[in-house]
């Protein structure tokens, strides 16, 4: 193990060894992880809608959203994919509790807006495990919200328990009985002045954007987990690397990272998801179209860097520093 915090050398992060201190079965799915600092000090805070990423001993760094994690212990919730690309099947078939791994310091774009209007909370499958704190947070605060939740069966949903606990604001529908949110209704219906707050698959994610379209963008708060997929109209682009004076055309059907890679250009990579910043790249000349969830938004108008599993161009041809 190295030592106990050190810097991310691709971001300037901190990133802090940790030791698995529990683990629970949340749902048939979703596996729940305690962890703490291994020399018992407080981890920094997490506030609600805040992620970690996550370095696991198989050479594969994940983000996960924390349940929980103001009192310097972070628990994050792991489903397991069926397509797992090393990240949730190693989690759920060889962590164990005692295992030592890493963590970075915890990130927010998620987070609760200052406000003391009603906040209305849109979850589907593990998108609930941003707004779970975000509730605990809204309760404990004795503001206005609610928060409805669509999972395959409510039954067995992850956090049921705990969700039914925080009383009839929590509305639980299940996929599998035709319970799935009408969230044009939802939309429509809530309190002037609410705030939306909305985590799940895309397609959730999609009837969303298209519910809000006319609300305020401020009071519009969206978290994916992983970027944001081209648009069916992607074109091709030409990425030519600076120190190596070839040049690389990336197709509509490519990630940068992937016309790269099959290019045979080594590049460093590991989430593909635009969270972890391991596939960052210096921009020379041209203008990236950024669709990562990690820069700046100043980091994103300088058009100095990009994030390659995701981020396309927006000119024809973009010169990077490889």
């Amino acid at each position: 193990m190295q030592k106990q915090e050190e810097k991310n050398a691709g971001r300037g992060e901190s990133v802090f060894a940790v030791q698995v201190a529990a683990m629970r079965l949340e749902s048939p799915a979703v596996l729940s992880i305690e962890l703490r600092h291994i020399e018992d000090r407080a981890l920094p805070p997490a506030s609600p809608g805040s992620h970690v990423d996550v370095r696991l001993a198989n050479g594969v760094t994940r983000p996960y959203s924390v349940v929980s994690g103001e009192e310097g212990v972070y628990v994050l919730a792991v489903k397991r994919e069926t397509d797992s690309r090393g990240g949730s099947a190693y989690v759920h078939d060889r962590l164990r509790v005692g295992d030592m791994i890493q963590v970075s310091a915890p990130r927010n774009q998620f987070a609760l807006a200052d406000h003391d209007g009603p906040s209305l909370l849109l979850a589907g499958g593990i998108g609930i495990t941003p707004l779970l704190p975000m509730a605990r947070t809204l309760e404990r605060k004795g503001r206005p919200w609610r928060l409805h939740y669509t999972t395959s069966h409510a039954a067995v949903a992850p956090f049921a328990r705990e969700l039914r606990q925080l009383g009839e604001r929590v509305h639980l529908h299940s996929s599998a009985s035709a319970g799935r949110i009408d969230l044009g209704a939802l939309v429509s219906d809530a309190v002037p002045g609410t705030h939306f707050y909305c985590c799940g698959p895309e397609g959730m994610l999609d009837a969303f954007t298209e519910a809000t379209r006319d609300i305020d963008p401020a009071r519009v708060h969206v978290e994916r987990f992983g970027a944001a997929a081209p648009p069916p109209d992607a074109g091709s682009f030409e990425l030519r690397l600076a120190r190596s004076g070839r040049s690389v055309m990336v197709g509509p059907e490519l990630s940068t990272l992937d016309a790269l890679l099959q290019a045979g250009v080594n590049v460093d990579y590991s989430c593909r998801q635009g969270i972890c910043g391991s596939c960052e790249v210096h921009v020379l000349e041209g203008i990236p179209e950024h669709r990562d969830e990690i820069l700046t938004e100043a980091e994103r108008a300088s058009n100095k860097t990009m994030m390659a599993c995701c981020s396309r161009a927006c000119s024809a041809t973009l010169v990077v520093d490889l």
